[in-house]
C-alpha cells in the first residue's frame, strides 16, 4: 500500500486549478488519472481533500503507486506500512458519511442521513410537522444533533475498527449536505477528530487501507492518524 500527497506543483497553481475537477461527483474520476488501470477495474483507493489557502491537497491511500501525468500536479508517495500496537494512543482525523439503514415510508430498507433521521424522529415524538415550527427552548441545535448522533454513529463502529475513542476529546463538526444536480440530497459529510486507543491492530490496519463508512468515492472514509504530542 502507498500513502500519497497530491498538490499543485509550485508555480503551477493556476494551470493545476484549470485541470482540477471541482465537482464532488467528478473528483473521484479525476483522481483515477494518477492511478491508471484497465477499464472496469474496481476502486482501489480512499482519499481526503483538504483545502489550504484556496488550493486543494489530496491525501490518498492506494494499492498502486500513483504518478502525475501532468507537470501541474506534484505527487509525493511513500510505502504505507503502519506500525500499530495494542494500547497505542493516537490522534485522528476522519471525514465520513454517517448513515443508518431504516425503513422508509414505503416500508423498504434504505440508507438515511443520521442527522436528518434524528430530526424526523424528534419531530414525530413532539408531534410537530416541520423543524421551523418547533420554537420551544428544548429544541436541540444542529451542532448538538451532529455531536450526539454522529458521535454515536462512530462509537458503534469502534469494535469493528479495532479502536476505543476518548469520548472527552471527540470533536464532531463540519456537517455539510451535498446536493445533486436535480436538487436532491445525495450525501452528507461530517468531520471527526480526537484521540483513540488501539485495541486490535489488525482491524485498524484494515480500516486504514479500505476506509470507513460509505461515500468513499466522494472523499469520505480515509482515517488519518498521528502521534499525540
Amino acid at each position: 500500500m502507498y500513502f500519497s500527497l497530491i498538490t499543485p506543483a509550485p508555480g503551477q497553481e493556476r494551470d493545476a486549478a484549470h485541470e482540477w475537477a471541482r465537482d464532488a461527483y467528478e473528483e473521484h474520476r479525476w483522481l483515477w488519472r494518477f492511478l491508471p488501470a484497465p477499464p472496469g477495474s474496481p476502486r482501489n483507493f480512499v482519499f481526503r481533500r483538504r483545502d489550504v489557502e484556496g488550493l486543494p491537497r489530496f491525501y490518498l491511500v492506494s494499492d498502486r503507486l500513483p504518478h502525475s501525468t501532468t507537470p501541474h500536479w506534484l505527487v509525493q508517495a511513500r510505502a504505507y506500512e503502519p506500525k500499530l500496537r495494542a494500547g497505542d494512543h493516537l490522534a485522528f482525523e476522519l471525514r465520513a458519511n454517517p448513515v443508518l439503514t431504516a425503513k422508509n415510508a414505503k416500508g423498504t430498507a434504505a440508507r438515511h442521513d443520521v442527522v436528518m433521521h434524528a430530526k424526523t424522529r424528534l419531530l414525530q415524538q413532539h408531534q410537530i410537522r416541520n423543524w421551523a415550527d418547533w420554537q420551544s427552548p428544548d429544541r436541540p441545535s444542529l451542532q448538538q444533533l451532529v455531536q450526539t448522533y454522529c458521535g454515536a454513529w462512530l462509537s458503534t463502529r469502534c469494535e469493528r475498527l479495532g479502536i476505543a475513542l476518548d469520548a472527552d476529546a471527540l470533536n464532531v463538526d463540519g456537517y455539510a449536505q451535498h446536493i445533486g444536480k436535480r436538487g436532491e440530497l445525495r450525501f452528507s459529510t461530517v468531520d471527526f477528530s480526537g484521540h483513540l486507543r488501539v485495541v486490535d491492530p489488525i482491524a485498524l490496519r484494515d480500516a486504514l487501507f479500505t476506509g470507513i463508512g460509505h461515500a468513499k468515492a466522494f472523499g469520505c472514509g480515509l482515517l488519518l492518524l498521528r502521534p499525540i504530542g
